[in-house]
């Protein structure tokens, strides 16, 4: 029974070690390379495979988190598709990033209907996130909007999921108190320096109310962050339309929005602020920060927001039409993210400019590090298959990514991760995807995961890294090596992953990913070494049952029977530990 139930949830990865040796280029004898839907000089839109709107984003550990509403894949092959209706929008897209110009996908997230987390809720639109420290432990936390007629929050253990929804029902609705506004939906979350957290939401512009909508309210959220403390308060912003967003710079309490398109005094779909000294308000009326999109790219269209502070710069990510007018010819409502710089002046809001350059890269890629196949700045005809911290890239014939500044460290040789079920050639080059080749990694046929390592040549300085498929390929991770691949092994002693340029894993967690080495591990978006003792210790206090043992940090159920709560760990069932969870 439970053999049957784990092949239902996993699937387990066969992996080994191949030195490639095959075609190499004559596998792309016929082969017509993809190209790119924008062009190496650019960094915006974010993605330009799926696209992705209302960016909610906030910062956790040295990485940025992008959630968005999913507007559905890019199609080059269908111009007539009709425009988009956000009707069918029930899940949301997660990105993050630590240098904001490669970004990694960890996949799409079900939300909304039958088959998402909140199975209440109709739509998923214009989410945000946020997180904060309860019982000693980082819990996040993340809203949403059903429609225009609601608020809903699912929770989870890490920023990449999976989430769960802790109440089983909308957090906002029409019956909360003071809530009956025309748009209950834009949700902004904001935890202040003493815990408390708050949510700002709403939206709409009542007949002959252009100038006072009165339609934004605030609230101050449970200690749990999935109730809310008294009645929401009324916001008054002038002239707005949606899009609430907040911040804090030194004491100062940011409100920011969407005006409306009556043309007033702060510019139609604008992003404009006020300010307070409390988060609850009363705000104070300031003026516009951003304009339409419209006015940067020539795409008018609803402007949605979020304003961060990262690695000491302020940036705020917006949405355009840009890249729908790319591929249709004209705007039909499909929205992808951009970022760009937003200066501060004097403790508020500069105006900031859109751009399709973006910002600069904030630090290089360490190419002699484990990378995510799905982590790139440019790419080809792709699709990410999975969601969660670890995810792949499905590469067609002709595909390809590309990573922005990659440190390639004089390495000698290269192992891929990948899998395809006819077996495809993967060219490693620089400068463009049909530039230097450093390599061929030859893909064996098969539909098993698989570490592939091939020598490559010339692999010096820092230069943006491609990989070029001559069939289609399922990639999972890649890693540059040097002459000397031996390893010391996981002792336990000490951490050994510090040799490889990461940390050790803080506590036991799930393993991602097994070489040479020892196991990994990812905490807060990056890649840590877990320790032996993570495979004792805790599990050695009971027997567990069935012939399975007890589980060593698992805390997660995905069943129950006679004999308790089932996990899973290492790729087999265990038994929850109670003394640990």
């Amino acid at each position: 029974m439970k053999t049957a139930l784990f092949a239902y949830f996993f699937l387990i990865s066969l992996a080994w070690i191949n030195v490639a040796f095959g075609a190499g280029a004559n596998s792309f004898n016929g082969v017509t390379i993809g190209k790119s839907l924008k062009p190496l000089t650019n960094h915006n839109p974010l993605m330009t495979y799926r696209y992705g709107a209302d960016p909610g984003v906030f910062v956790y550990d040295g990485r940025v988190y992008v959630f968005t509403t999913n507007d559905g894949d890019v199609d080059l092959t269908n111009k007539n598709i009709a425009e988009n209706t956000y009707s069918h929008i029930q899940t949301l897209n997660l990105i993050s990033s630590a240098d904001l110009v490669n970004w990694t996908d960890h996949g799409s997230i079900s939300v909304a209907g039958n088959n998402g987390a909140a199975k209440w809720a109709q739509y998923s639109w214009a989410p945000c996130a946020t997180y904060k420290k309860i019982n000693g432990k980082d819990k996040f936390f993340l809203y949403f909007a059903n429609n225009a007629n609601g608020i809903g929050v699912l929770t989870s253990d890490s920023p990449t999921g999976p989430w769960k929804d802790p109440i089983g029902k909308a957090l906002i609705t029409r019956q909360t108190p003071n809530c009956n506004v025309e748009w209950l939906f834009d949700p902004a979350v904001f935890v202040d320096d003493d815990g408390k957290g708050y949510l700002y939401f709403g939206g709409g512009v009542p007949t002959g109310q252009d100038a006072n909508p009165k339609t934004i309210r605030v609230v101050q959220l449970g200690d749990d962050m999935t109730s809310i403390v008294g009645t929401p308060q009324l916001i008054d912003a002038p002239y707005v339309f949606e899009d609430s967003g907040i911040n804090k710079i030194g004491n100062t309490y940011i409100y920011s929005y969407c005006t409306n398109w009556a043309n007033g005094p702060y510019g139609s779909a604008n992003i404009a602020y006020m300010t307070s000294s409390s988060p609850m308000g009363p705000f104070k009326m300031q003026k516009s920060c951003f304009k339409n999109p419209g006015e940067y790219f020539g795409n008018y269209g609803n402007n949605h927001h979020t304003m961060i502070e990262f690695k000491g710069k302020n940036y705020i990510f917006y949405h355009t039409e840009w890249l729908n007018k790319e591929v249709f010819g004209t705007q039909k409502g499909y929205r992808t993210s951009h970022v760009d710089e937003m200066p501060v002046v004097n403790g508020g809001y500069g105006m900031a400019k859109g751009t399709l350059t973006g910002v600069q890269q904030l630090e290089d890629v360490d190419g002699t590090s484990l990378n995510l196949a799905a982590s790139f700045a440019w790419q080809s005809g792709i699709k990410i298959k999975g969601q969660g911290a670890v995810t792949t890239v499905e590469i067609p014939r002709g595909g390809w990514t590309g990573v922005s500044h990659v440190a390639l460290g004089n390495a000698k040789s290269i192992t891929i991760k990948a899998s395809s079920s006819s077996g495809a050639t993967i060219k490693v080059c620089t400068g463009n995807e049909k530039g230097d080749v450093l390599g061929y990694v030859e893909i064996p046929a098969g539909g098993s995961l698989q570490e592939v390592t091939a020598e490559i040549s010339n692999a010096s300085g820092t230069k943006d890294l491609f990989f070029v498929a001559s069939n289609s390929v399922s990639m999972e991770s890649w890693q540059l090596k040097g002459n000397n691949n031996s390893s010391s092994g996981n002792s336990g002693a000490g951490c050994w992953s510090t040799a490889f340029g990461y940390s050790c894993c803080k506590s036991c967690g799930p393993v991602y990913f097994t070489d040479e080495s020892g196991n990994w591990g990812i905490e807060n978006g990056d890649w840590c070494g877990l320790l032996s003792s993570c495979s004792q210790g805790a599990s050695q206090q009971c027997k567990g049952a069935q012939g399975y043992p007890c589980c060593s940090y698992s805390c997660e159920s995905y069943m129950t029977d006679s004999d308790g709560d089932w996990s899973v760990e290492n790729n087999d069932w265990c038994l929850i530990n109670k003394n640990i969870c």
